[in-house]
């Protein structure tokens, strides 16, 4: 009598689990990383070390230790180039914050014929490079521009575009849409019951935008207002085109530095604070994006 086992025996190779047949293919994951972190540590990380190595050298090469920085850290020109850098963010930031929010609100709530036009220009203008804006200022405005030729003299009293309030306004029109872009998608995400609910208990229109509207949009203003500081913070060519002597941030004094002095220590080290300054902006805004959309959610 043949006695059937109890635990099947199978005959032939066992077959593999879907997780085993995966492992070699996730094993070798990252050859798929290896080309872009290369090519992130050639053309990023590379530069970078050289620039922190210049850092410590003199302009012949001969290593000058702490030295240089001690100097740079205790020059007066570092520090007026670093406050009239943040000085110029926070006033481009503050009317791009204005500006911004007042075209994303009537975009929003105030329909009319023709707004899908103007939100399509308005996005046109983040793909120009930021040149053209202080180049059309001056060519309209400048003290040869269209407005010049046709006041004549009295044009003078317009002729703003070297100075820190020209700087200012070209960034505020080039750096609006992107106060812009998050603030549409932030009131459009306004329900309308919120809304009917406010007006039906007798609130006004600046009531509900104060206590409705703005607290909703709050994590993306928030979060658009930091980008843009970071953005017109590192900005260069648009104070460069301007011709504002008198606006030189530290993109210009490390440009001044390199290119026209040829002191390359100095250029060093500045880029450097000017790296660390924008990476701590950088990481602040990422955890305040993080932390208002967690409280949102």
């Amino acid at each position: 009598m043949i006695v059937q086992p109890a635990v099947p025996v199978p005959f032939g190779p066992a077959p593999r689990s879907r997780a085993a047949g995966r492992r070699p293919a996730a094993s070798r994951g990252w050859l798929w990383t290896a080309a872009p972190a290369a090519l992130l540590a050639l053309f990023v990380l590379v530069p970078l070390a050289e620039i922190v190595v210049q850092s410590f050298l003199d302009d012949d090469g001969h290593p000058v230790g702490l030295s240089g920085w001690a100097s740079m850290l205790g020059s007066p020109s570092l520090w007026r180039s670093l406050g009239i850098t943040l000085g110029v963010a926070a006033a481009s930031t503050a009317g791009c914050l204005v500006v911004g929010t007042l075209l994303a609100f009537v975009l929003v709530f105030v329909p009319f014929r023709g707004s899908a036009l103007v939100r399509r220009a308005i996005e046109t203008v983040v793909s120009f490079p930021s040149f053209l804006i202080p180049l059309a200022f001056v060519v309209l405005y400048g003290n040869a521009g269209v407005l010049h030729a046709l006041l004549g003299p009295a044009a003078g009293r317009f002729s703003f575009t070297n100075s820190v309030a020209g700087v200012v306004v070209a960034e505020v029109t080039f750096y609006t849409p992107f106060i812009v872009a998050p603030l549409l998608a932030a009131f459009s995400g306004v329900s309308a019951d919120q809304l009917n609910v406010a007006g039906s208990l007798g609130a006004g229109p600046l009531r509900i935008i104060r206590t409705v509207v703005l607290p909703e949009a709050a994590p993306a203003l928030g979060a658009a207002a930091m980008l843009t500081f970071l953005l017109t913070m590192n900005e260069f060519g648009i104070v460069l085109f301007t011709g504002a002597k008198d606006v030189l941030t530290l993109p210009m004094q490390i440009y001044t530095s390199s290119i026209v002095s040829f002191d390359f220590s100095g250029a060093a080290i500045m880029a450097i604070v000017q790296v660390v300054l924008s990476v701590g902006i950088y990481l602040l805004y990422r955890w305040a994006a993080a932390r208002w959309t967690g409280r949102s959610a």
